[in-house]
């Protein structure tokens, strides 16, 4: 029963003029998770969004972090069982499925 209490990500392009910062913060919390994007473009002020998700919503939820692990495992089993899709959160914040 492994579960992800928090998470935060950060990607950051060095583009000559044109810095670009995305940051992804997930906090879980009692009534579900709630996940905020922060997107800085060179100079500009950030923009912000947050997201909140249900309990029953992210079930089974498959974070970036976990998704790595599950990775690994499946590689050691030199297999993948068929069917396997987990819900997940996309670039964006937004809940979409994850296959195997």
């Amino acid at each position: 029963q492994l579960e992800t209490l928090e998470q935060e990500e950060q990607e950051r392009l060095e583009l000559r003029a044109h810095p670009i910062e995305r940051r992804t913060h997930m906090v879980s919390h009692q009534h579900g998770m709630t996940v905020t994007k922060i997107l800085r473009e060179g100079e500009v002020e950030s923009q912000c969004w947050s997201f909140s998700y249900s309990q029953a919503e992210l079930r089974g939820l498959l974070p970036e972090g976990a998704s790595l692990l599950l990775l690994r495992v499946l590689a050691c089993q030199r297999g993948v069982p068929p069917g396997l899709v987990f819900p997940a959160i996309d670039t964006e914040g937004q809940l979409c499925t994850s296959s195997y």
